[in-house]
C-alpha cells in the first residue's frame, strides 16, 4: 500500500527534483531519508518477521537476508543467528547435518539403529562436540564492533532488529556464551533475545538472572506444548522472563483461551509469532492465511485497540505454492495485516 505522501515524493522527485517539490518537502531531509524504505508499522501494530521465514532462499547471508525483509516490505525482524554470526565471521560448521538429524530423529523414536548407523552418529556425534567448542572459542573473542556494524547496515535499509535467536542459550551453554547471546543481541539493537522453552525451571532461572545482569529479555518459545500457564513459573522467576508467543501453536494445541491469554499476559509478551494453523478437530494443519483457524485479524485489532507494544512476528510455514518463493509469500502475509488493520 502507498500512501499519499510516498506518492508525492516519488511525483515530485520524477518531475523536477526538489525544487518543483512541495513546500513540506523542501528542506526536510528526514523524509528523504526515509524515501523508498519499508514501513511495517500498521495502525500502531509492529508488523514483523522471523527470518526463518526465509530459511528456502538459495543465500542466507546478511545481506540477502535483509533484501528479502525489505522486498517483503518489512522494517522491523527478529533476527536468527546464523545470518548475524556468519557476518561477524562464525566458523563454518563442516559437519554433515542431513546424515546427522535423520540419525537422532530415529534415536530419539527409540528406534533400532544398525551397528553402521551407531558407528556413524558417534562419529558425526564427536564432530559436533568439536564444532560447538571452536564455536564457543569464537563467541568468546568476537567481540561487539561486527554487531554493531550489521545493526547499522539494516536500520540504514529501515530496518530494525527487535529480537534475536542464536543456539547460545541451551542447557549446556555456559554463562559466559549466554552472556555473549545477550551482549551480541544488545549490539544489533535487539530488546529481547528468544529460544525454545526448555522445559526445565532451573534453566530458565538461569536465564532470568543472566538478563537482569545484562539487562536483556528473554522471550520463550512453545509449540503445540503452550498452555494458559506455560509460561508461568518463567515469569515468576524474573522480570526479564517473557513470552514469545506462537499464536498458531497454540491453536494447534487444542486451546480455546488465546485472546483471555494475551490480556492477561501482554505486558510480558515480548513478541508473538503469527501463522494460521488449525485446530486438532480440522488436522492442525498449517495453511496460508485466512484459510486456517488461528484468529489473525482479531489478534491484530485486539493489539492496535489495547495499543499493545509487542510486535506480530510473521513465520512462514506453510507450504509455498509452485511458482511462488518465501519473499512473495511473506508479502503476501503482510497485505493480509495491512488489509485487517486498514
Amino acid at each position: 500500500m502507498k500512501n499519499r505522501r510516498e506518492f508525492l515524493i516519488k511525483s515530485a522527485l520524477g518531475v523536477g527534483g526538489l525544487a518543483l517539490a512541495p513546500s513540506w518537502l523542501q528542506g526536510a531531509p528526514a523524509i528523504i531519508k526515509s524515501f523508498n524504505k519499508p514501513n511495517s508499522l500498521i495502525n500502531g501494530v509492529q508488523v514483523g518477521c522471523i527470518t526463518y521465514s526465509f530459511r528456502s532462499m538459495p543465500d542466507q547471508s546478511a545481506e540477502a537476508t535483509l533484501k528479502y525483509v525489505v522486498d517483503s516490505g518489512l522494517s522491523a525482524i527478529e533476527l536468527m543467528g546464523d545470518p548475524a554470526e556468519s557476518f561477524a565471521g562464525k566458523p563454518v560448521n563442516n559437519v554433515n547435518m542431513r546424515d546427522l538429524n535423520p540419525l537422532r530423529n530415529k534415536q530419539r523414536k527409540g528406534e533400532e539403529l544398525t551397528a553402521e548407523e551407531k558407528a556413524k552418529l558417534a562419529d558425526l556425534n564427536a564432530q559436533i562436540e568439536s564444532y560447538s567448542k571452536e564455536v564457543a572459542e569464537w563467541r568468546s573473542k568476537v567481540g561487539t564492533a561486527p554487531f554493531e556494524k550489521m545493526r547499522k547496515m539494516y536500520k540504514d535499509a529501515g530496518v530494525s532488529i527487535y529480537a534475536f535467536k542464536p543456539s547460545a542459550f541451551g542447557r549446556n551453554a555456559s554463562d559466559e556464551e549466554i552472556a555473549y547471546g545477550m551482549t551480541a543481541a544488545k549490539a544489533l539493537g535487539a530488546t529481547h533475545v528468544t529460544l525454545e522453552h526448555p522445559s526445565n525451571d532451573e534453566h530458565t532461572l538461569r536465564l532470568g538472572k543472566l538478563g537482569d545482569k545484562y539487562n536483556m529479555s528473554v522471550g520463550y518459545h512453545g509449540h503445540e506444548q503452550e498452555t494458559f500457564t506455560f509460561w508461568d513459573t518463567a515469569l515468576a522467576q524474573s522480570k526479564s522472563n517473557g513470552l514469545n508467543l506462537d499464536a498458531g501453536h497454540y491453536i494447534a494445541a487444542g486451546n480455546t483461551d488465546l485472546i483471555p491469554l494475551i490480556e492477561k499476559q501482554h505486558n510480558r509478551i515480548l513478541s508473538m509469532h503469527t501463522k494460521d494453523r488449525t485446530t486438532p478437530a480440522n488436522g492442525k494443519g498449517n495453511l496460508p492465511w485466512g484459510t486456517g483457524d488461528t484468529p489473525i485479524p482479531e489478534l491484530l485489532k485486539l493489539i492496535a485497540k489495547n495499543k499493545y507494544k509487542f510486535p506480530a512476528t510473521i513465520e512462514l510455514e506453510y507450504k509455498i505454492p509452485e511458482g511462488s518463493d518465501a519473499v512473495k509469500e511473506v508479502q503476501r502475509c503482510v497485505e493480509f495485516c495491512e488489509k485487517a488493520l486498514t
